[in-house]
């Protein structure tokens, strides 16, 4: 990898950008570039690194971000803060592990959010968020390696 030249380079950057941005309320998904890369490079290790690094830290962001917004709800919006007390109820049910789905579509980047926002302890957050995304990347790699090899 030190050895890559700048398109590889631009390639890997493109990667954990689009992973960064898929892991926020945008609607993008990381799988074709992550598959992209492991066809092209031969290699699951580090797109499945660079890949999942993009990705946490966009759901980092979104968990920080749900922080905030819980406070500004909090204060201007008490039927919608009597409603995050159902998703507060089922966090505290399930516990951190839960986030192990914020890979999902759409519902995993509310949980995300919505675990910030309900102050979730941020070091277990973010570990089962990391847990399930490189779960996910991994097995998409994998995929895109055993399909290309057949």
């Amino acid at each position: 990898f030190l050895m890559a030249d700048s398109n590889t380079l631009l390639l890997y950057f493109s990667l954990f950008v689009i992973a960064f941005l898929a892991a926020t309320v945008l609607p993008l998904g990381s799988e074709a570039a992550l598959v992209g890369l492991v066809v092209l490079d031969q290699t699951l290790m580090l797109p499945l690194i660079v890949a999942t690094t993009g990705n946490l830290l966009g759901s980092a962001t979104t968990f920080w971000l749900g922080r905030k917004a819980g406070h500004i709800i909090e204060q201007r919006e008490p039927t919608l803060a009597a409603r995050t007390l159902r998703a507060q109820n089922l966090l505290q049910r399930w516990g951190t592990p839960i986030l192990l789905l914020a890979w999902l579509p759409i519902i995993g980047d509310v949980l995300v959010g919505v675990a910030g926002a309900l102050h979730a302890p941020w070091k277990s957050s973010l570990f089962w968020i990391g847990v399930g995304k490189a779960a996910r990347y991994a097995v998409i790699g994998w995929l895109a390696l055993a399909v290309q090899s057949s």
